[in-house]
């Protein structure tokens, strides 16, 4: 059976809105815009958001970008496409990246063994691992503030430490690094990735740690108010009272 056709997502009318919000700082909507899409399961629309970046630029206004901002561009994209993978699954960020690897000129990849603007590589295999892992809990115990040991804490409790332990790898080599994206880039990457999710429990905490990490609350309202609208132009809509499933959200999606 050939797969099912789905109705596009991104249009041109919501790439101007998302690209245009007053709100979002430069060099952010489009991958917020990706993960998002990773997210609800639609990595064939990253293509569209990423040549509209390369043809019409980062910020509000239309400029083509240089090469070196294109190069900023998918960087930042891929990047926040690994960030998201520890919130939306592993399977969703390989296709997204593969799909947006697809529409990439090979001038703006970032092959194996050549430079790598995280050096992730050489944090795996040549730093020693208690370091990237302070670093991890340096930066979680920034984003939840006071509550940040009781909230690992709860994850060691789970029934199983292995809970924690994961947590602490997630944020040790992956949410830390942030020699790409920024920390306030970092949790708009995890805003973008939970929000679709339907999960305000976790979601409440990371509108909070955005802020903890430097963002504004005009900045954060605004990666909330541009994902919800990719969201519902896939179909997502507030399912209601007495819906036992579907694609959207059981009650209202947590704001600051």
């Amino acid at each position: 059976m050939p797969p099912v056709s789905l109705p596009a997502v991104v249009t041109p009318a919501l790439l101007t809105t998302i690209r245009g919000h007053p709100y979002l700082p430069k060099h952010t909507w489009y991958f917020i815009a990706g993960v998002t899409l990773s997210v609800i399961n639609r990595p064939d629309e990253i293509p569209k958001v990423f040549n509209y970046a390369l043809s019409n630029g980062a910020g509000h206004s239309d400029t083509k970008p240089q090469h070196d901002e294109q190069l900023q561009i998918a960087r930042k994209l891929r990047e926040a496409l690994i960030k998201a993978a520890p919130i939306g699954g592993l399977p969703k960020a390989i296709n997204a990246l593969f799909s947006l690897k697809f529409a990439t000129p090979q001038s703006l990849l970032d092959e194996p063994l050549g430079y790598s603007p995280t050096s992730r590589s050489a944090e795996v295999y040549d730093m020693p691992s208690s370091q990237i892992l302070h670093r991890g809990q340096t930066f979680f115990d920034k984003i939840y503030g006071k509550v940040s040991k009781r909230v690992m804490g709860q994850m060691d409790r789970s029934g199983t430490e292995d809970l924690g332990l994961t947590a602490r790898l997630m944020y040790g080599y992956l949410l830390s690094n942030t020699s790409v994206l920024t920390a306030a880039e970092s949790s708009f990457v995890l805003l973008a990735g939970l929000i679709p999710q339907d999960v305000n429990p976790q979601l409440k905490g990371h509108l909070k740690g955005a802020l903890n990490n430097g963002a504004t609350i005009e900045e954060v309202k605004a990666v909330r108010e541009v994902v919800i609208q990719i969201c519902e132009a896939s179909g997502m809509s507030s399912l209601g009272d007495g819906v036992a499933g579907g694609w959207g959200w059981r009650g209202e999606v947590a704001n600051l």
